[in-house]
């Protein structure tokens, strides 16, 4: 396995649709999606589209660690996954904003909306196709990631960009908050 390049917003893979893949079990989509997941545990990320490593197929890789499910109260988690042409479709009207960060997007966060609920699907690399209902943490990160495969950045999804901010700021007005009660 091996790390890959990140691209950072500016760069045009970021900004073209995806490719479909053919053969989701094809060695090489799986070395990328081993490479990818490696990638994204290396730079304590929770999702990686193949775009974001300079490759434009619809290949994501992502994980909702229970911590971060638990943030949003869904807690609802989900194991790191890798999806082969993800899709996904909204469980009703609601969104929600929340925060997100990008490994593409280092040093901001932003207030996003999105669904508050989806059903994804795709194709793992080993050939089996996977559907799930997501909530919360997990619902965001699915779709944050499959906006990346449609050449869509979070800041392009936002309100208002007066909630974009640094994040070591943000957190720091945040902790302020909380300890003011």
């Amino acid at each position: 396995m091996a790390l890959l390049k990140i691209a950072r917003m500016g760069h045009p893979v970021l900004l073209r649709p995806a490719e479909p893949v053919a053969e989701p079990t094809d060695a090489g989509i799986r070395r990328l999606a081993d490479d990818m997941i490696e990638t994204m545990e290396d730079a304590d990320g929770v999702g990686l589209a193949a775009p974001q490593v300079h490759v434009g197929r619809r290949v994501i890789v992502f994980k909702a660690p229970p911590e971060r499910a638990a943030d949003d109260g869904a807690a609802e988690d989900a194991p790191t996954t890798a999806l082969v042409n993800p899709e996904f479709e909204p469980l009703g009207d609601e969104k929600a904003l929340g925060w997100e960060g990008c490994l593409s997007i280092p040093g901001l966060t932003g207030a996003v909306p999105r669904f508050t609920r989806i059903v994804y699907r795709g194709t793992s690399t080993d050939g089996r196709e996977i559907e799930r209902e997501a909530r919360g943490f997990h619902a965001r990160v699915v779709q944050h990631e499959i906006d990346h495969l449609d050449g869509v950045l979070y800041p392009m999804r936002m309100e208002d960009l007066a909630t974009l901010a640094f994040s070591d700021e943000l957190a720091r007005v945040l902790a302020a908050r909380g300890a003011d009660g």
